[in-house]
């Protein structure tokens, strides 16, 4: 999970933009990006997505990645 808010942390600054414009930006409550980017772990994996979108990055659960590597 710290790799995942280090990334958005650091993206979003590249922006230049503060977690509410982020959030706004991103389409989901400021509480999102908040969670994200402290590394909290009980976030929904749709949230985190729409929000990796920003950057055109998905997550993907582990079984569906290695359904997709072994097709």
């Amino acid at each position: 999970m710290k790799q995942l808010a280090d990334f958005v942390k650091t993206k979003r600054k590249q922006l230049g933009l503060t977690q509410e414009e982020f959030a706004e930006k991103a389409g989901v409550a400021l509480t999102v990006i908040r969670k994200i980017e402290q590394g909290k772990e009980n976030l929904s994996l749709s949230k985190v997505n729409q929000v990796l979108l920003m950057f055109g990055h998905v997550l993907v659960p582990m079984n569906e990645k290695d359904a997709t590597r072994n097709s």
